[in-house]
This record gives structure tokens, C-alpha cells and sequence, in this order.
């Protein structure tokens, strides 16, 4: 019997080192909505069982995700913009990164923004000009875009500042979104606030649709998904880049 147990023992701390050996290297990744729902997401688990190498995403929004990459908290950072957009953004948001040059971009994919609605919405086709009414408030219920008799409830995401700016430059032309939205925070929090009310929509990231919501046919609005890290990337960050963009690929909706 002490025989059977102390191979259990052995065969046990066998188990264990394995598991920490599996995961004994990790990638820390800030991002905003497009590059978590769209690519880090889909390619997580497949990546990790590939590589050994644990892959923690953290959906920060592209301006803390920058922050951190600056101070060091995370290896790499992501967000649904270009690096331009990037850099105006932080500049706006009063965290101007001090030498940009320092940065080093690489595009890992592609986003396009959709419009979410309920499922039970009849509406399957939105113009620019409805868009527009809807989201600066001017439209205020669904009859008025050929839907039911009900209010719009205009859901919009605190921590997606990406994407919102971007569906204000080319629905909005530059016009504020209404004031009264029913607040949300991320991509995936938005979705759920659209399921759970039928009068309510909102926009987010294309792989945030699933069988919950619907999205109606509108203009395309869509951008570069890049990965920055300060200097080269690292080992690590490059076998995730590769991944990404080798093996990954079917692995992201596209």
C-alpha cells in the first residue's frame, strides 16, 4: 500500500509540474473591443495549446492598454485604429505618449463596425441618414425608420472609444452622439443591454453578433485592428504575431 501511494504522490507532483511548465511563460495584452472580440478571443485557446504559452488579454480600452504598455504592465497592446488615430486619441484623452517613435505597430487584422439590435427588431436595413437621426438623438422612435411604435434606446460603450469616433466621423460626420444613451462599457456589455431590451440598439465590433442580437444591413465602416510594443517585440509577443497571421487565421471571423 505505501508502495501504491507513493507512486500517487509521484504521479501527482508529476501532474502539477506539468501543469506550471505548460503555462510557465505569459503574454499580457491590453486592448480595446475590435482586436479582443475579432481576433485575441478566437485565437486564445488554440494559441496557447500550440505555443505552452498562457495569453492573458486584458480589455482595458485603447487608452489604458497604451498607458500600461508605457509604464510596462503589459507586453503588448491593441486596439481597432490606426496608429495615427492612436496617438490623437491619447492626445485628446490628455495622456500624450511622450515618444512615439519608441512604438513599434504591426496590423493583425481587420474590424468592421456593426449596428446591434434586438432580434426581434423587424427592421433589416438602416440608410447613413437613419443612422444619423438614431444616434444624434434627432430620431427618436422606430416607427419613424419603418419599425415598430416603441422609443429607441441608444446603447453606447464607455470603454470602445475607437470605434465610437470612428462611427462618428463616417455616419455621424462629426456630429455628437445623443446625450441620453443608456450607458454601457465594453463590446460584449453592450450586446447583452441590446438583448435585454427591444427597443434598444447600438454598435460594436463585427464578432460580437451571435443568435441574441441581429445586425441590419448599413455602410460599411470598418479599420485596421494593429498590436504595438515598445522597441521590437519580444519573443513571445512575435510567436502570438505569427500566430496570428499563420495558423490564427482560421481561427478569426473575418
Amino acid at each position: 500500500m505505501e508502495r501504491y501511494g507513493l507512486i500517487l504522490i509521484i504521479a501527482m507532483t508529476f501532474i502539477l509540474t506539468l501543469n506550471v511548465y505548460v503555462f510557465a511563460q505569459e503574454i499580457k495584452l491590453g486592448a480595446g473591443a475590435a482586436p479582443v472580440e475579432n481576433v485575441l478571443k478566437p485565437v486564445k485557446e488554440p494559441f496557447e495549446k500550440a505555443t505552452g504559452i498562457k495569453l492573458t488579454i486584458i480589455a482595458s480600452g485603447p487608452k489604458i492598454a497604451l498607458i500600461d504598455l508605457e509604464k510596462g504592465a503589459v507586453d503588448a497592446a491593441a486596439a481597432g485604429l490606426s496608429f495615427d488615430d492612436w496617438m490623437g486619441l491619447m492626445k485628446k484623452e490628455g495622456a500624450e505618449v511622450k515618444d512615439p517613435s519608441s512604438l513599434q505597430q504591426v496590423t493583425i487584422g481587420k474590424d468592421k463596425i456593426i449596428v446591434l439590435m434586438h432580434k426581434d427588431n423587424p427592421i433589416s436595413k438602416l440608410s447613413k441618414e437613419q443612422l444619423k437621426g438614431i444616434f444624434t438623438g434627432k430620431t427618436t422612435n422606430w416607427k419613424d425608420v419603418g419599425g415598430k411604435d416603441m422609443p429607441i434606446i441608444v446603447v453606447w460603450g464607455k470603454l470602445i472609444p475607437s470605434t465610437n469616433s470612428l462611427f462618428i466621423k463616417h455616419i455621424l460626420d462629426g456630429e455628437p452622439q445623443t446625450k441620453d444613451v443608456l450607458e454601457a462599457t465594453t463590446a460584449e456589455d453592450i450586446r447583452q443591454n441590446v438583448v435585454s431590451n427591444q427597443e434598444a440598439v447600438g454598435i460594436g465590433p463585427a464578432a460580437v453578433v451571435n443568435a441574441a442580437v441581429k445586425s441590419p444591413e448599413t455602410p460599411e465602416v470598418a479599420r485596421p485592428i494593429i498590436l504595438l510594443t515598445k522597441g521590437k517585440p519580444s519573443p513571445n509577443v512575435q510567436k502570438l504575431i505569427e500566430f496570428i497571421k499563420g495558423e490564427g487565421q482560421k481561427y478569426i471571423r473575418q
